[in-house]
C-alpha cells in the first residue's frame, strides 16, 4: 500500500501511478464533448411536428367556431292567398363545426323577429330557418323577407312574394 499526500492511500495494482492521483484529484478531465446540435435538432425535429399537429388537429376539433359559408331565402312562388300563412325558408350553409347561429328576421311591413339562435350541431353544413307569415284582409300587397345572420359574420338574403285576397 502506498500513500499519496496526507490521508489518500492507493493499491498499486499494476496500473501505475495514474490511478492513485484519480483518487486523489478525481478523474483526468480529457477533451471536452463537442454538442452536435445539428444531429440532435434532426433527432427531435420530426416528433415536435408530429406533436404540433396532433395539437392543431385536436384544437380544430374542439373549438366551436361554425362559419356561414352562404344563404339563400326561398319565398312561395304563388303568394299566399286570403287569411294564409307564408312559409319563407331560409337555407344556410355552414362549415360543418358546431356552434351557434345569431339571427333574425325583417319583413317589408317593419316588423322584425328580434334576436333569434339556431345552434348547429357537429357535421351539420345546412341550417333550414322559417318564417312563417300570416296575411288578413282584402286587397294586394308585395312582401319581402329579409334574413339577417348577425353572428358568425354578417349575411344577408331576401325574398319577395306577393299577397293577393280579391
Amino acid at each position: 500500500m502506498l500513500r499519496f499526500g496526507p490521508g489518500v492511500t492507493a493499491v498499486m495494482d499494476g496500473r501505475g501511478p495514474a490511478t492513485a492521483a484519480a483518487v486523489w484529484h478525481g478523474p483526468t478531465p480529457g477533451p471536452a464533448p463537442v454538442p452536435v446540435r445539428g444531429r440532435a435538432l434532426r433527432r427531435y425535429a420530426l416528433a415536435g411536428g408530429v406533436l404540433l399537429a396532433v395539437l392543431a388537429f385536436l384544437a380544430w376539433q374542439r373549438l366551436p367556431t361554425v362559419a356561414v359559408r352562404s344563404v339563400s331565402v326561398q319565398a312561395p312562388e304563388a303568394g299566399p292567398g286570403c287569411g294564409e300563412t307564408a312559409d319563407v325558408v331560409a337555407v344556410v350553409r355552414t362549415n360543418g363545426r358546431p356552434g351557434t347561429l345569431a339571427y333574425r328576421w325583417v319583413r317589408s311591413d317593419g316588423s322584425s323577429s328580434g334576436r333569434l339562435e339556431e345552434r348547429v350541431e357537429r357535421g351539420r353544413d345546412e341550417v333550414r330557418l322559417h318564417l312563417l307569415w300570416t296575411f288578413r284582409g282584402r286587397g294586394t300587397l308585395p312582401a319581402r323577407a329579409e334574413l339577417r345572420i348577425e353572428s358568425p359574420g354578417l349575411h344577408t338574403a331576401a325574398a319577395g312574394f306577393v299577397y293577393r285576397c280579391p
